[in-house]
């Protein structure tokens, strides 16, 4: 089942990019589907993803522990695996450089957008020249957390909560996210959303909170073509 693709992201020349659909089989048998779907554009670097903030650049032969990534090689494809995480993709049209993110509620409270965003304009890049798609996840509808969740984002963060039952609470992780891009200087119009929920569309997509521990992933994917594709 071929990717979704981001609207803006689509007009950009030369690059490759898609928000996974679920696969059946193993985690191992989406990430060989993966390779393939992109297998004339380059080579697809996967993380060992561990909901934290640390950005790194490839290539590798092991996945490092990590929770975003950023390269400037055209041939080099970032992807992150997720299971109602939200999937960052990050590209500057301009310089040619990319960078995927895995936004849990973990790695959103860390920032981890943000970072990804501050390995691109280490780089060199514009942060006004960025365009930035947040993929499929689990949605306000669905994502109900505890009290020690919005803890950790702090009370400047509660726009982002609504009443769930009891004690808990419903997040809105893609506009946490959409908010710290701004933050960090992204125009808001250089920002898409392919807005679907991972839990309710058991049709396109694993869930963690729906299927449990034995959930597979979907792999989003981004990156420039290597000049011979």
């Amino acid at each position: 089942m071929s990717p979704l693709p981001s609207p803006l992201l689509a007009s950009v020349p030369a690059l490759v990019h898609g928000f996974g659909r679920r696969v059946p089989g193993s985690r191992a048998v989406a990430r060989e589907a993966a390779q393939a779907t992109f297998a004339d554009a380059g080579r697809v670097y996967f993380l060992r993803q561990v909901h934290g903030c640390r950005v790194v650049t490839p290539p590798w032969e092991e996945p490092p522990d990590a929770d975003a990534s950023s390269t400037d090689e055209a041939g080099a494809l970032l992807a992150i695996e997720t299971a109602d995480c939200l999937p960052v993709l990050i590209v500057d049209p301009v310089a040619h450089r990319v960078a995927a993110a895995h936004a849990g509620w973990r790695g959103t409270a860390a920032r981890v957008a943000s970072a990804a965003v501050d390995a691109l304009t280490r780089a060199g890049s514009s942060v006004k020249d960025l365009r930035v798609a947040l993929g499929p996840s689990i949605g306000p509808c669905c994502y109900e957390v505890g009290p020690d969740v919005a803890e950790a984002f702090g009370a400047a963060n509660g726009r982002f909560f609504s009443p769930g039952g009891g004690d808990r609470m419903l997040l809105d992780v893609a506009a946490a996210n959409r908010a710290q891009l701004e933050e960090a200087g992204v125009p808001s119009s250089s920002i898409d959303h392919v807005d679907l929920c991972t839990r309710c569309r058991g049709d396109l997509f694993f869930s963690y909170r729906r299927d449990g521990a034995n959930a597979g992933r979907m792999i989003s994917v981004i990156g420039f073509s290597r000049p011979s594709a």
